[in-house]
């Protein structure tokens, strides 16, 4: 049994190899996500694939969640993901909020250190308002309902040391920092700056040409 074993290992070694390193790529060096929900959009919308640097922060041994070098620190308005322990998933969110800093929203205004965000390009879609949000540097697409939401004031809220402050783009329909609270330093996987491909989950799962390799920035 062990020879018989042996043999179908050395005869495909060449396709473990290629499942080992894919493996350790993805867990260590860049990885694509699903995202099946709405929480993100405009800026990324359901059926997108998105790539994920996993490099962006940290290096990290494969297959585990263990930091071997920090390489950086999560900045205002990267879209990162993370493994929420608190919502027991891998969750999608935009960097708001710093360690230290404090952050309110306002009727859906926000507010960051006591500076408030400026609102340009303001349009009304049939999913609700849509508007350019800047900030500190910041500056992004963001989308609200046509009322106010019960997310729709929050705060004030001091980020704790270590913690970020996270909220989704599509800010009434998103469990976010809101929700879930500031999420720790730890629990952040990577960052994502692209989509690799999209599907229309509306349209039979159609591909969307021009979401391919579309810019999340």
């Amino acid at each position: 049994m062990s020879g018989k074993i042996r043999n179908l290992l050395r005869e495909n070694r060449g396709f473990l190899t290629f499942v080992v390193l894919m493996v350790v790529f993805r867990s260590s060096l860049a990885d694509w996500n699903s995202v099946p929900t709405g929480s993100m959009n405009p800026t990324i919308v359901e059926g997108d694939r998105i790539l994920v640097n996993k490099l962006a922060y940290d290096i990290s041994f494969p297959l585990t969640h263990t930091r071997l070098l920090r390489l950086g620190e999560p900045q205002r308005g990267d879209v990162v993901t993370f493994e929420s322990a608190a919502a027991r998933t891998r969750l999608v969110k935009r960097v708001i909020g710093l360690p230290g800093e404090t952050v309110q929203l306002v009727d859906n205004h926000l507010i960051v250190n006591g500076v408030a965000a400026d609102y340009a390009d303001v349009t009304q879609t049939p999913r609700g308002f849509e508007a350019t949000e800047s900030l500190l540097g910041m500056k992004h697409k963001i989308r609200v309902g046509n009322g106010y939401g019960a997310l729709a004031n929050y705060g004030p809220v001091t980020v704790p040391e270590g913690h970020y402050l996270m909220l989704g783009d599509n800010r009434d329909n998103s469990s976010d920092s809101r929700v879930i609270g500031p999420v720790p330093r730890a629990e952040i996987s990577g960052r994502s700056q692209r989509v690799v491909m999209s599907l229309n989950y509306d349209n039979y799962y159609l591909p969307r040409a021009d979401r391919f390799l579309h810019s999340l920035d």
